[in-house]
C-alpha cells in the first residue's frame, strides 16, 4: 500500500495516509501509525516498516472520490541531480554557451546535485506548475524521486517534475538557481510507492506525454537502466555534510528532453508515468511578470 498525503474535501490539513487498491486511502494516525511524513522519515527503516505493517486493517476505509491527493511531503527538502543521463547531458550541451561544463560534470567523480525546491514551491497532482515569464524555453523533466529517512534510507519513490527554463540556464550556468528554483518550479506526486513493495528499480519505465489544447504534442520514453550514476552514490553526495532530520526528496536526473522547437507554454498539460510508481498530472501556468 503506497503511502501519500491527503486532504478531505471539506478540510486543509494535509494527513498522512495508505492507499489501498486504488480505491480508497487509510488514515495512518487514526490507525495506530506515524503521526506525519516527518515523523515517519524520522523512523529507522525497519521500525517504520514494522509501524505500517501494524496499521490496524479494520481502520475506516476513505473512498479516494472523496479526498484530494497533496504532494507527498510536508517538511522536506527537494533537492535533484543533473547529468545523470546521457541524454540530459546532450541537451545541457546544446543549450549552453558553455558546453564543455555538463560533458566534465557527466564524467567526473562528483555529481551535479542542488536545491530544487522547499515544501511550499512543490505542486501536488493536478496542481499547476508553473514556466516563469522571464523564459522562452521551458520544459518539464521526468524523473525517479526518492524520498530518504533521516539515516539516508530509500523508504520509497514517487515521481517527480523538475520544470527548467532552459533559456536562463542556457545564457548562463551560474544562472541555474534562477532557471531551477521558482515558485510552482516542481511537482511530485501521486503517492509514494513503499521501497520494500516495489523491489528492483533498475529497470523501471518513464513516459512522458505532453498534450496542448488536448493533442498529444511530444512523447517520450526512457528507463532507469539509462541513469549513468548509481542511486547509492547520489544518495552518499547529497548526505556529505548535510543532514536531513525530516528525510529528504532526490530527483535522479532526467533521460527524456523535448527536441530544441519545443517549449511549454500556459495551458499545457504534462503526464509523467513511472512503472510501478504511478502517474503525475499537472497543467502548466505562465506566472506574471
Amino acid at each position: 500500500m503506497p503511502l501519500c498525503l491527503y486532504r478531505a474535501e471539506t478540510g486543509n490539513e494535509a494527513r498522512l495516509g495508505l492507499t489501498v487498491d486504488g480505491t480508497g486511502v487509510v488514515d495512518v494516525p487514526a490507525a495506530g501509525g506515524p503521526t506525519t511524513l516527518a515523523a515517519a522519515l524520522a523512523m529507522p527503516l525497519p521500525e517504520l516498516r514494522a509501524r505500517l505493517d501494524a496499521v490496524r486493517t479494520d481502520a475506516a476505509i476513505i473512498p479516494l472520490a472523496g479526498v484530494r491527493l497533496a504532494a507527498p511531503l510536508d517538511r522536506q527538502e527537494v533537492w535533484a541531480a543533473g547529468v545523470t543521463y546521457r541524454r540530459s547531458r546532450d541537451a545541457r550541451m546544446e543549450e549552453s554557451t558553455q558546453k564543455d561544463v555538463y560533458d566534465r560534470v557527466y564524467d567526473a567523480s562528483r555529481p551535479e546535485i542542488f536545491l530544487k525546491a522547499t515544501p511550499d514551491r512543490v505542486s501536488g497532482p493536478g496542481v499547476p506548475v508553473a514556466i516563469r515569464a522571464d523564459s522562452t524555453w521551458d520544459v518539464p523533466e521526468p524523473e525517479l524521486a526518492l524520498v530518504l529517512n533521516r539515516d539516508g534510507e530509500t523508504v520509497g519513490y514517487t515521481v517527480g517534475n523538475d520544470v527548467s527554463s532552459r533559456s536562463i540556464e542556457g545564457e548562463n550556468p551560474l544562472y541555474l538557481p534562477q532557471a531551477k528554483v521558482y515558485t510552482a518550479a516542481a511537482a511530485l506526486g501521486p503517492t509514494i510507492a513503499l521501497a520494500w513493495e516495489i523491489g528492483d528499480v533498475g529497470n523501471l519505465a518513464i513516459r512522458l506525454t505532453i498534450r496542448r489544447g488536448g493533442v498529444v504534442l511530444f512523447e517520450g520514453e526512457t528507463a532507469t537502466r539509462e541513469i549513468h550514476r548509481p542511486f547509492a552514490e547520489l544518495v552518499r553526495y547529497l548526505r556529505r555534510h548535510n543532514s536531513f532530520p525530516a528525510g529528504v526528496v532526490l530527483m535522479t536526473g532526467t533521460g527524456i528532453i523535448p527536441p530544441p522547437e519545443f517549449t511549454l507554454e500556459d495551458g499545457d498539460d504534462v503526464e509523467i508515468t513511472i512503472d510501478g510508481v504511478g502517474t503525475l498530472r499537472n497543467p502548466v501556468v505562465r506566472l506574471a511578470e
